[in-house]
């Protein structure tokens, strides 16, 4: 997944149901320029969004004590 949000960044939001953001992403995908920040955006969501499923993983534990 990680090759996909840096090769076709917007694709990676899309697949993740973030279509606006999806959108958004390919307007700044379409330059040359914008092609770096938009797959380092992809990264760092796909990696927040990991940690955030980690985080309510550990949260359900604790709670289940």
């Amino acid at each position: 997944m990680i090759l996909l949000a840096i090769l076709f960044p917007f694709l990676s939001f899309m697949i993740r149901g973030k279509i606006l953001t999806g959108i958004l992403c390919l307007l700044l995908q379409i330059t040359v320029i914008g092609w770096i920040p938009a797959a380092i955006w992809a990264v760092v969501s796909l990696q927040d969004a990991r940690a955030n499923k980690r985080n309510e993983k550990v949260i359900e534990a604790i709670k289940n004590r």
